[in-house]
Formats: C-alpha cells, sequence, structure tokens
C-alpha cells in the first residue's frame, strides 16, 4: 500500500480496481499520525521515500500532557459543546480541576472528552467534586497542604526594661510602618469573615497583577510569583475573565 501511495504522490496518477487507464490525480494530501516515523523509518517499518514525500508541511500537535496549561480552556470548550448539543451544563470545582492538571493523559483531548460526557451522565446536577471523579484521575490527586497551628506563645518572665527614646528618623520611619501595618491587620469590633476576606484581597490582587501585565496571564503569574495554571485556576474561581490584551495562548 505505500507503494502505491507513493506512486500516486509522486505521477499524480492512479487506476480504478479492474481498469487499465490511468487517471489524474489533482488532490492535496493531509495525512496525520500519532506514531515515530523517523523511528519507523531505521525499524523498517515505514518507508523513507514515502515519508520525505508527505513530509512537505509538517505540523506538529503536541500531547495534551505537554500543554497542561491548556487543560481549564479545553474543559469550558467541552463544556459548551455539550451544553449545546444535550442541554446538559456542568461544572467543574478547583479540586476537581486541579487534579485532572496532574494526570498524564495517555489518550490525550479525547480521553478528556469522554470524561466529560461520562460527567454529564454521572452527575445529572452538574456540580462536579474531586470524589465524583473516576479513581484512575483520584489517583493522581495532588497532596493538599495540612494547616498546621502555630504553639502559644510564652509569656516572657523577665521584666522589660526602659529604654529612652533615640531621635533617629531611620527608627521613625520603621516604627511608623509597623503602626500602620498593625491598624491594618486590626480586627473590627465588630469583628469579620477572615475566609471571604482572604479570597477578597487575593482576587484584588490577581486583578491588579494582570492590569499591570496588560492582561498577559503569563506575566500576571511572574509578578505573583505562581504558576500559570495555578493563576488560571483561581482566575476560574472568582470569575475573572481574560482581557482581549491575552494573547499568550
Amino acid at each position: 500500500m505505500q507503494v502505491k501511495l507513493l506512486r500516486v504522490l509522486q505521477e499524480r496518477t492512479f487506476e480504478r480496481v479492474g481498469s487499465d487507464r490511468s487517471l489524474e490525480a489533482d488532490v492535496r494530501i493531509v495525512a496525520a499520525t500519532h506514531r515515530d516515523l523517523e523511528h519507523l523509518i531505521r525499524t523498517g517499518g515505514f518507508r523513507e521515500d514515502l515519508y520525505y514525500r508527505l513530509n512537505v508541511f509538517p505540523i506538529e500537535m503536541p500531547s495534551l500532557r505537554e500543554r497542561i496549561e491548556d487543560l481549564p480552556l479545553l474543559v469550558d470548550e467541552l463544556i459548551e459543546r455539550i451544553a449545546h448539543e444535550r442541554s446538559v451544563q456542568i461544572g467543574l470545582s478547583p479540586a476537581a480541576l486541579r487534579c485532572l492538571s496532574h494526570y498524564p493523559w495517555p489518550g490525550n483531548v479525547r480521553e478528556l472528552a469522554n470524561l466529560m460526557e461520562r460527567l454529564t451522565i454521572l452527575k445529572p446536577d452538574g456540580h462536579v467534586e474531586l470524589h465524583d471523579l473516576p479513581a484512575k484521575f483520584r489517583a493522581h490527586a495532588p497532596v493538599e497542604p495540612v494547616a498546621v497551628e502555630p504553639p502559644p506563645a510564652v509569656e516572657p518572665t523577665v521584666e522589660p526594661v526602659a529604654v529612652e527614646p533615640v531621635a533617629d528618623t531611620d527608627h521613625a520611619d520603621v516604627s511608623a510602618k509597623s503602626l500602620s501595618v498593625a491598624e491594618v491587620a486590626s480586627l473590627p469590633p465588630e469583628g469579620l469573615d477572615l475566609r471571604q476576606y482572604i479570597m477578597d484581597l487575593e482576587s484584588s490582587l490577581i486583578q491588579s497583577a494582570l492590569e499591570d501585565a496588560n492582561g498577559v496571564v503569563a506575566h500576571a503569574a511572574s509578578l505573583l510569583k505562581m504558576r500559570r495554571t495555578t493563576l488560571v485556576e483561581k482566575m476560574r474561581k472568582y470569575n475573572i475573565r481574560r482581557s482581549d490584551a491575552d494573547d499568550d495562548e
């Protein structure tokens, strides 16, 4: 078959089955494979002359595990397709999405699409948590850090020593800065929701970083000293949309 295909590419002619008349072929050939053809040439599994005849304008598509930062975008696209075709809407929690980003994806995007379809059947309510994923995906879930409470402070047993204040402008500036930090970190009399306060602060800093980076997520992640995939997850968590200037995909 490789010899016959090579002849069609070389001479641009072919004969129909059972015919002895040659026909001209005015076509454009698009070939795709997941095999390593150069390795097959060395082992005798693929003709070298056919390879170079086909390899006119190669386009290499990296596997999903080699571009795992695209996973959130692919998940969104697949969810939108399913919602359009079947009127079923699902959504993945940050923990579930983080787990999928650590999976090696031997089946590439096709395996991801199959998983999204399976989740629409398993989770008709549309909300997918980490424990809703199949076992083989959960096996790659990252270990979440455990918060450790600091030991209680020990009161000093030595009496404090009074020190005369020194007129030093540098020390005065440091004291002023320390005072301003203490004022910001002080707890209001009515109390506050610490978790919501931290989430609002984190969301505000992410938006500021995106503005400083002109919407380029990779640059914003560098400013925030975090991985790009982590920043994309947090943007999804806080529903922060990418600006039109974001062209670092």
